[in-house]
């Protein structure tokens, strides 16, 4: 599971295609706190709820959709990552997160 908060950003949204069953399926691998709380960052949060639903099979289409808008039709053009356990950041430029290593931490 990635557990990395997305920071300020510039973002940009492009609509597509809603799957459910793919959404569904995606849910469980999400960690659901860092993504309510990095949608929230990015103005995508509204209507999320704040706990992952623990029916395998949940299929509450309108919270769907939010989950997919946020997750699949927001792209961060400009911004930074920050990683909640350790604090590091990341940057983002022109849409691509820079996640290399520093010399310290090869």
């Amino acid at each position: 599971k990635i557990k990395i908060l997305m920071m300020e950003a510039v973002v940009s949204t492009q609509s597509t295609g809603f799957n459910p069953d793919f959404i569904s399926r995606m849910l469980s691998r999400l960690d659901w706190t860092v993504f309510v709380q990095s949608a929230n960052l990015l103005g995508v949060g509204e209507g999320l709820p704040d706990m992952l639903p623990e029916d395998q099979d949940f299929d509450d289409e309108d919270v769907l959709k939010k989950i997919h808008h946020a997750l699949l039709e927001v792209e961060v053009i400009e911004g930074e990552l920050e990683c909640p356990e350790t604090g590091r950041k990341f940057p983002i430029s022109k849409g691509i997160p820079d996640l290399r290593l520093n010399e310290d931490e090869k």
